[in-house]
């Protein structure tokens, strides 16, 4: 979402480098809006180099933390733009992949069959919950997405390590690029609110995107079939909630339903996805 509003950042100061300080600082090669980008912990010199000598404006402030987003009634890079008063983001993110990064790649991910892409869990790694009721995708929903789609389809299953894998498919866990040629490439995708969603709209890939806690509206894309969840079956202790009702790690005393098998309908994601 923040390569939306690196496009605005440069709209509005064209004439400034941009430089980029993230988590994830593999998202913005190639990007012809950012000048520099950064990891946070690994900017060597980085007062000296942009603060110190010249002027400069910081744009550090939090959208997670703006009464538009708390709200949720706007889309996160609305209330972000609004935040800095910048030309209004376009909502679709974007990636730039090399010809020789689609190349390497495809290579490597080449199947006789078409791929269907799973992207099921999400969350810091070695995490308490490996499952997250708020965010990931019920158990009651891969496995029979699974067995109506394994003949036909190489299903490929986007996680790392330590989190939930499933019979008959391919986990794949992979640097950032590679699994954005890999969703490129995939055929179809069932996807959970993470980065593969995100990246998937950045590469125009509509995919059906499972959504629980967050919303569509504010974090999702048009592009995509959104499947939301059921209403309720039960009330939620919410006693820890701060400034979100929910705590996406999916802290169990908030779960609002009686199972896992109450939150989705099974039938609506399969006929999504065919």
């Amino acid at each position: 979402m923040a390569t939306s509003v690196c496009k605005s950042i440069k709209e509005k100061y064209p004439e400034s480098k941009l430089i980029v300080v993230s988590g994830y600082p593999e998202v913005y090669l190639n990007n012809p809006y950012v000048d520099r980008s950064f990891a946070f912990g690994a900017a060597a010199y980085f007062y000296e180099d942009f603060l110190e000598k010249e002027d400069f404006i910081v744009l550090g402030h939090d959208p997670y933390l703006e009464t538009g987003h708390l709200k949720q009634r706007e889309h996160l890079t609305t209330t972000w733009s609004k935040m800095f008063s910048l030309p209004a983001a376009d909502k679709k993110p974007e990636i730039f992949l090399t010809d020789r990064e689609r190349q390497f790649f495809t290579n490597k991910f080449a199947s006789e069959k078409p791929i269907l892409l799973l992207q099921t869990n999400g969350g810091a790694q070695q995490q308490e919950l490996k499952y997250s009721w708020a965010r990931d995708i019920p158990v009651n929903v891969v496995l029979p997405v699974i067995e109506e789609f394994k003949n036909d389809y190489h299903i490929v299953h986007i996680k790392r390590e330590d989190q939930i894998g499933y019979p008959d498919t391919t986990p794949v866990s992979d640097n950032f690029r590679a699994l954005c040629v890999l969703i490129e490439l995939s055929s179809k995708r069932l996807l959970m609110d993470s980065f593969a969603q995100h990246a998937a709209a950045a590469l125009n890939k509509p995919s059906v995107v499972c959504w629980i806690a967050n919303k569509p509206d504010v974090f999702g894309y048009d592009l995509h079939t959104n499947i939301l969840p059921n209403k309720f079956t039960r009330k939620p202790e919410l006693k820890h909630s701060y400034l979100q009702k929910f705590d996406i790690s999916g802290n169990l005393i908030e779960f609002p339903y009686n199972n896992e098998k109450e939150i989705f309908n099974i039938d609506e994601i399969i006929s999504s996805l065919k």
